[in-house]
């Protein structure tokens, strides 16, 4: 493999910007891709997110530059598409970083953003436009984006611009460029669709696949994996005991759902976390402060939807949290790809209900399970954190000069450390202290029944009365906390309304915005009923069996 950037054929130009940037070895995604791209050739390369192949593509694209161009309004040299907006801004600042030297023009469209603002820049010309679909579609439909010249195209993320809909787009601006001309297809996985594109726009590309660094002996992966099995009951508790354990300087947490990003990010401050939500649901201008604020460092936890989150590049974000379980191994591997960015550490973890142990082994083979880690524990790994601060401090003979002080003190000087290191661990961690209930370990499932076994059982329930029986079910109903429910309102409510006594009533467990309340099986179906007729604190809920 090709171990520096002079081996890869690149002009001395671009040598000299990329070793004034600190550029000294190029990333396996680099020394593959450039070669062939510089030759004209096509690329199909499957490369997670985070190995460095945004220079991968904008390197050879700059140095096929013709250095005599002329710039007409509206045309353009090169496309490159990308799924949102934060991976075009991203992707442009990387042009025109690299291509300083070389005085290239380059613009950013996409959705958002004022339209007229796009305008002006596209009609001065550009040598290269970073888009998203939709917007660039808008463009050429308004002919104020002409792909006449295009001499290169890139997909970037193109399983991610297809997940949030893009194909039709796609197929509409790839029709619309020169029959002659190269194009560039980078995707964290390859599935079927994926190919189906590279067959019909790709001409006998080279096919690169850059796996994960393998690790050696002995070394720790550079993107820890770890799943903690907790009860649904229990996630935002251990959510937070994980966040304190890592004690990240930021962390991206993903939820499924609009509902469920705005829910947590609400929570977590109650628990001393400042926590921002990302999702849809957001205008522009409201998705501009978060992440403004995020990046910044004014807030360490960003809470976001699989769509929201897509294209972000931080450099300080070393924790990924999947609140959810992503349903498949390619929403993980996006997930994941957040952090452990160029070859940086990070870590992943995944919190999962028992039930999905299964599907959380499917995902990565490097995903190990573990327990939530106790308070007690917690509390451990923290005061070591901080007797490690005081150690070093003291190697470094800060506070040198207080050694006087303490000689004329007459205080031992065992107690008095102790008592600073104490006073010190306080006021870092007072902000956000463990709470002391420790979260249960689910228990093991039972082992599945023969069927003779199970025909038995069945045998035992019909003889036995169902008014007698001591099976739960559990509903949920959609008023919370944030409603102001309290365990006596779901009490009162199911014994009035179902003729139940309260010690048939429970285990209940309120949550912001939704009640899981456990009543007798056989009886489950009449209050669910009658539940949906009645209302609670004079609201009604909707009221049905928990999906868990």
């Amino acid at each position: 493999m090709n171990d520096s950037f002079e081996a890869l054929g690149l002009p001395q130009t671009m040598l000299s910007t990329l070793s004034a940037l600190g550029y000294a070895t190029p990333t396996p995604v680099q020394a593959a891709a450039i070669p062939p791209l510089l030759e004209g050739r096509d690329v199909l390369a499957q490369a997670a997110t985070g190995t460095g192949k945004t220079a991968a593509f904008v390197l050879p694209m700059l140095a096929r530059l013709d250095e005599h161009r002329t710039r007409k309004p509206f045309e353009t040299f090169g496309v490159v598409l990308v799924p949102t907006r934060e991976l075009a801004l991203q992707v442009t600042e990387a042009v025109r970083r690299y291509g300083a030297s070389l005085g290239v023009h380059a613009v950013a469209i996409y959705g958002g953003e004022p339209i007229g603002v796009q305008l002006k820049a596209l009609k001065r010309g550009v040598d290269l436009v970073v888009a998203t679909p939709g917007r660039a579609l808008d463009h050429l439909e308004r002919q104020t984006l002409k792909l006449g010249h295009v001499k290169t195209v890139v997909l970037d993320e193109a399983d991610e611009m297809l997940d949030m809909g893009f194909a039709d787009d796609l197929e509409k601006i790839l029709g619309a460029l020169p029959e002659k001309r190269q194009t560039a297809l980078f995707s964290a996985t390859l599935p079927q669709r994926i190919q189906k594109i590279a067959e019909k726009n790709l001409r006998s590309p080279a096919r690169l696949t850059i796996a994960k660094p393998k690790v050696a002996a002995g070394e720790a992966p550079k993107v820890r994996q770890v799943a903690y099995v907790v009860q649904r009951a229990h996630k935002v508790p251990a959510l937070v005991r994980v966040l304190q354990a890592e004690d990240a300087k930021s962390a991206l947490v993903f939820c499924r759902t609009r509902d469920d990003v705005d829910e947590l990010a609400g929570l977590l401050p109650e628990k001393g976390l400042s926590a921002e939500a990302l999702h849809g649901g957001l205008d522009q201008t409201q998705r501009d402060r978060v992440m403004k604020r995020f990046k910044s460092g004014a807030v360490r936890l960003l809470i976001a939807t699989d769509v929201a989150a897509r294209g972000l590049d931080i450099d300080h974000l070393n924790l990924v949290v999947n609140h959810d379980v992503p349903t498949n191994a390619e929403i993980y591997t996006h997930r994941i790809g957040r952090t452990g960015r160029a070859g940086r550490e990070g870590v992943a973890i995944t919190l999962c209900e028992p039930s999905q142990q299964r599907l959380v082994k499917s995902l990565d083979r490097g995903i190990t399970f573990a327990q939530v880690p106790s308070a007690a524990e917690l509390e451990k790994q923290r005061l070591e954190k901080t007797k490690a601060h005081v150690v070093e401090a003291a190697r470094n003979s800060v506070g040198a000069e207080l050694k006087t002080w303490l000689a004329e003190a007459g205080i031992d000087v065992a107690e008095l450390g102790a008592a600073a290191i104490m006073l010190l661990h306080r006021e870092h961690f007072g902000s956000a202290e463990v709470e002391l209930a420790d979260i249960p370990v689910p228990r093991r499932s039972a082992p599945r029944q023969t069927k003779h076994e199970r025909s038995e059982r069945s045998e035992r329930s019909e003889r036995t009365p169902s008014s007698g029986g001591t099976g739960k079910a559990t509903l949920f109903i959609s008023l919370g906390k944030g409603a102001g429910i309290r365990p006596g309102d779901l009490v009162g409510a199911i014994a009035n309304e179902a003729g139940l006594t309260s010690k048939d009533i429970g285990p209940i467990d309120i949550q912001h915005r939704f009640s899981l309340v456990g009543v007798p099986e056989a009886r489950a179906d009449d209050i669910i009923r009658a539940m949906r007729a009645t209302s609670i604190r004079g609201r009604k809920a909707m009221v049905r069996r928990d999906r868990e």
